[in-house]
Order: structure tokens, then C-alpha cells, then sequence
């Protein structure tokens, strides 16, 4: 099975050929397992060749490819070289690569924020909410007992907090492009969050999605209840609704692209073709092995095997 070293980054200065050589380099004298990449088999993603700002590289077609150990090990030596240059770098089958399927998560990941803490913000409860977040989303705290525990604290609050949330979200960078590329290719795309419906709604016509699922907070006479309706949307949701919709379509796993930051992002992430670690957690860093770490999410179409002339952008 032929695969590929995809090195990116949405650093302004793209990466230098030097670089990228020295990375090259590194492998070689490493030839791990027998496992090295390809120095005549280099193809730039991106306009121009020096600087561009992602590029693939074969692994040598006389290396062992179908030792996961000697992949894995290749990857060990080269991602920390690449991670101090501000470079991502995965290794991927160079078959199947473009997938008919998106599933995106929402918060820090289609968007740059977490709606929620923006929400305790506004409501002056930031120092009781965001530090659960952040235990919920790095997997140290059951999903729904940490979203009852933060969403009791809103009781009260007008549901105006959810449209405040809103206006103030931002896109994060390349998500349109993501999801107009995919779709003008012919995959469907469907945002998936832990959130909530009053946010990803505007956000998911916002990026061209197909549809949307997220949670439902209660709400009576304008004001939060303090209660989320069931049944809660969680991890495994998310990857039941990968599963419905490959069902629908009739696609494989292996014909799915699925990214997200968090540990409720795991399941749908490990069973799909392509799941990828967008800026991810701790605990999600360590488990799932495609990451974009220094990439926007235009990364997702280069593991694809998009060029830059290929997006659509507008």
C-alpha cells in the first residue's frame, strides 16, 4: 500500500525547500524499520514551489509501507522536527484519499470559540463554567454530567445569550473553503456538535453545511430554564449520526472525513477513512494520529489530496 508524508502549515511564510529538505534528511538517516521517504517524489499543493504552503512526499516505494510500527516510528522522528518549524506532517495511504462525507464538530473547531464559555462570559460565570469545560472537552469529566452541571448555572439568564454568542463566534480559517471544496466535489457535509442548535444553524448556512445536529437548551418566557432537553447529543451521537448518514448514502467509513478538538469528538474520529485532531486536546492528541496542529482547516483538503488551485472559495 503506497502512502504519503503531507507536510502543511498556514504559517505566511509557507515552508521553505530547505526545510523541508532537513526534514527529508532527518527521515533518511533515521530509515526506521527501512521506512523512508522518497526525496524524487515531491509534489507541491500550493501556487509556486519555494514557500508553498503544503506539499506531499511518497514514502520510498522499497520501504516496508504495510508495517504500521515502522510508520508509526517514521512519524515519531519526524512530527516534534516538524511540530518546531510550525509544520504538521501525517502519513496517509495514498489510495481513497478524497472522502464523499464530512462530519465537523462545531466549537474550536468550524468556529474559533467555545459558544458555551462565550455564554458564561456574557453571563459573568466564566470562573465556574469555563474550568468544567475545559475538563469536560479534555475527557476527564462524563460529557452530559459536566453539560448539566455548567447549563444549572444559566437558570435565569434571558435566551438572548445564546444570538449574543452568536454575533460574537468567529469562523475559523478555511472552514467555508472546506466545506465549498468538498461539496463542489460531490461529498455531503453535516456540522455535529455538543452545542447548541441556536448557534450551529446560522453557522452550519454560514459555511454551506447540508444540515446540522446540536443540543436544545430549555427555554420559558425568554429565559434559560437551566435544563437541556433529551436525549443529549454526545460522543456517541456524534458517531451514530457518521453512522446514519453513511447508511443513507451508502458510503464506507473509509469514504469519511470527520475533525474535531475534543474528547466527545473520539468515536467519530476513529472510525472514520480520514478523522483528524483539528488544534485537538491533550487526551485527543494522543490517541488519534492525523493532526492539524499548525494548519488551518484547509489542511483537511490537502490530506485529500486538493491542490490550492482546486479550493473554492467563494
Amino acid at each position: 500500500m503506497q502512502q504519503l508524508a503531507v507536510f502543511s502549515t498556514s504559517d505566511a511564510g509557507g515552508i521553505d525547500e530547505l526545510t523541508l529538505s532537513g526534514l527529508i534528511r532527518a527521515a533518511d538517516v533515521t530509515s526506521i524499520g527501512g521506512v523512508r521517504l522518497d526525496d524524487d517524489a515531491i509534489t507541491c499543493l500550493t501556487d509556486g514551489v519555494a514557500g508553498g504552503l503544503a506539499y506531499e512526499v511518497a514514502i520510498h516505494p522499497d520501504a516496508d509501507q504495510n508495517s504500521e510500527s515502522s510508520t508509526d516510528a517514521l512519524l515519531s522522528v519526524l512530527r516534534p522536527l516538524a511540530d518546531t518549524a510550525g509544520i504538521d506532517v501525517n502519513i496517509i495511504p495514498a489510495d481513497g484519499r478524497r472522502k464523499r462525507l464530512l462530519i465537523a464538530d462545531m466549537d474550536s473547531t468550524i468556529i474559533t470559540s467555545e459558544s458555551l464559555d462565550d455564554m458564561a462570559v456574557m453571563a459573568g460565570l466564566d470562573d465556574k463554567v469555563l474550568p468544567v469545560t475545559r475538563r469536560a472537552m479534555n475527557g476527564e469529566l462524563d460529557f452530559t454530567a459536566a453539560l448539566d452541571e455548567r447549563i444549572a448555572l444559566f437558570a435565569g439568564q434571558p435566551s438572548s445569550l445564546m444570538s449574543d454568542a452568536l454575533a460574537e463566534s468567529s469562523l475559523s480559517a478555511g472552514a467555508q473553503t472546506l466545506v465549498r471544496t468538498m461539496k463542489a466535489n460531490g461529498a455531503r457535509c453535516y456540522l455535529i456538535s455538543g452545542g447548541f442548535t441556536a448557534i450551529t444553524g446560522p453557522i452550519a448556512a454560514a459555511c454551506g453545511f447540508d444540515g446540522h445536529h446540536a443540543n436544545v437548551l430549555d427555554v420559558a418566557d425568554d429565559r434559560l430554564t437551566g435544563t437541556v432537553a433529551r436525549p443529549i447529543l454526545d460522543g456517541d451521537a456524534k458517531l451514530q449520526f457518521m453512522n446514519r448518514y453513511c447508511a443513507e448514502l451508502g458510503l464506507d467509513h473509509s469514504e469519511v472525513a470527520a475533525v474535531g478538538d475534543g474528547s466527545n469528538d473520539l468515536a467519530m474520529l476513529s472510525h472514520a477513512g480520514l478523522g483528524v485532531a483539528f488544534h485537538g486536546k491533550p487526551t485527543l492528541r494522543q490517541t488519534i494520529g492525523i493532526q492539524l496542529n499548525h494548519t488551518d482547516l484547509t489542511g483537511l483538503l490537502y490530506l485529500q489530496g486538493y491542490r490550492q488551485q482546486d479550493f473554492v472559495t467563494g
